[in-house]
């Protein structure tokens, strides 16, 4: 099933106009014809089948047929909060990996040791997009804006809470610690590690200290692992 993506397309919709880049790419590229079915996701558990009634290179008009509200494969609420990579293309390769695994938010959040302070999330909106339609899911992962460690570690959170350091402290492995059936926030931190001040602000503000395992791994690596630790252990349970 080839997938498209809409953010606005919702059940109230009788009828669909792609626009001109997504047009030229379903009849120049696809070939297709009046009478020919498309898959739509809005990314809110929707998926509508439409029919091509007009297959216009700059607008191809599409009747929607049918609407179906998927439910979500995964049973629980998955927030990684991950410190940008210095370089970006790191980035984009945790945000499609994770995509495709399974995953609810990421916020991207500035630490005293991170290499790189500012982002392009409209970049990274498209990254998203383009690994929920190749991996055929129907749920879009919240890209929130970045954010100061001080800032972010502040706000009230309705969730399991976790920080993975490389620090020499009681830490516990994740894979033991967290419990299935629930909301989870995990923070990733930058190549250099959360400082000392930034582990201690976690920890008074309940944040449990956690270990991914006995490998020193890069920042991406480390979200990847969390992301498909959190996902093993409700598959199982």
């Amino acid at each position: 099933m080839q997938l498209f993506y809409n953010k606005d397309l919702t059940s109230t919709n009788s009828q669909f106009t792609f626009d001109k880049t997504e047009s030229r790419h379903i009849v120049k590229v696809l070939r297709k014809k009046e009478g020919d079915t498309l898959h739509i996701t809005n990314g809110k558990n929707e998926l509508f089948k439409v029919q091509v009634i007009l297959a216009n290179d700059k607008k191809c008009l599409v009747e929607i047929v049918n609407t179906e509200t998927k439910p979500k494969p995964w049973n629980y609420t998955l927030h990684i909060a991950i410190a940008p990579t210095k370089n970006n293309d790191r980035l984009e390769w945790f945000l499609e990996k994770a995509t495709e695994i399974g995953i609810d938010e990421i916020t991207p959040i500035i630490c005293s040791n991170s290499e790189r302070t500012v982002l392009k999330t409209e970049r990274l909106d498209k990254i998203v997009q383009s690994a929920m339609k190749q991996s055929l899911k129907f749920v879009l992962p919240i890209i929130n804006e970045p954010i100061k460690f001080s800032d972010f570690i502040n706000q009230g959170f309705d969730s399991e809470l976790f920080i993975a350091h490389c620090e020499e402290l009681n830490k516990k492995s994740l894979t033991k610690t967290i419990k299935p059936n629930t909301n989870i926030l995990v923070m990733i931190g930058p190549e250099g590690d959360f400082s000392p001040a930034e582990i201690e602000k976690a920890l008074a503000n309940k944040f449990t200290p956690v270990t991914l395992g006995e490998s020193r791994l890069r920042t991406e690596t480390a979200g990847i692992v969390a992301t498909q630790t959190v996902a093993l252990i409700n598959e199982l349970n």
